[in-house]
């Protein structure tokens, strides 16, 4: 498949007194392109968001990066030291799990008022702490596939407390894929075959993938943890989720 060549800016998301800052990318070709909603790790709209982001409008898709930690870190993007580590986490101990679909939403709106963005075609993608929001955005009737990156506390927790967003499973419209690394100490085994069975109890149309050897943030060539076998397979099998779209 050939690249295409791509615009990218920064854009602001208006809705009541809320302004919510996102990162957009978007084929340069004019046509008619699904959208994709991409959810930041606990580290902000940083330079691997941006670069996801890039790579999913060089497919042919218009994506966007909402900032989830707007409302409490305007602008927050750092790396990965343990410093680092520490701060976003605090700052994702503080979001909501309404506030977070809110903001995802108000991405929606904003891509369906572009003229080149198809009203009906909406997927998701999420990494870390954006893995868990993308599961509980996976229940918002416009997203019709979701993709779920390693996840941690989908069967313990919600944002803002409350229920476990597992609970929600019921909920979803769409199509999930979810990606764990079997090495991944923030996310147990059995956690992962309980969203499993979930997902089939309430015949959600899904996949899951396991990937031995393979630890949190396996997907990020900025990590430590990066495992390019499993993070090329996984970005096939996401291509493979997204044509679902087209």
């Amino acid at each position: 498949m050939t690249e295409q060549a791509i615009i990218t800016t920064t854009v602001n998301l208006l809705q009541d007194n809320i302004q919510v800052s996102a990162y957009l990318a978007e084929p340069k070709e004019p046509g008619s392109y699904p959208g994709v909603v991409v959810l930041q790790e606990i580290f902000g709209v940083n330079v691997h968001i941006r670069d996801v982001t890039e790579r999913i409008a060089k497919l042919g898709y218009v994506a966007i990066a909402p900032a989830l930690f707007q409302r409490t870190a305007p602008g927050f993007e750092t790396g990965y030291t343990p410093e680092d580590i520490e701060t976003g986490r605090g700052y994702a101990a503080q979001t909501q799990a309404s506030e977070l679909l809110s903001d995802i939403q108000l991405a929606i709106e904003y891509l369906k008022n572009l003229p080149q963005v198809k009203k009906n075609s909406f997927g998701c993608i999420g990494f870390c702490f954006g893995g868990h929001v993308a599961y509980l955005a996976a229940t918002l009737p416009d997203i019709k596939v979701t993709a779920s990156f390693y996840g941690a506390g989908i069967t313990t927790r919600t944002p803002g407390g409350g229920a476990p967003t597992l609970s929600r499973t019921r909920e979803i419209p769409g199509t999930v894929y979810a990606f764990f690394g079997i090495a991944d100490a923030s996310i147990p085994p059995e956690q992962v075959d309980e969203i499993e069975k979930e997902l089939e109890k309430y015949k959600i149309p899904h996949r899951v993938f396991r990937y031995d050897g393979a630890d949190h943030g396996f997907f990020c060539d900025l990590r430590a943890s990066y495992n390019p076998k499993a993070a090329a397979d996984a970005w096939e099998q996401v291509k493979q989720l997204f044509g679902q779209l087209n």
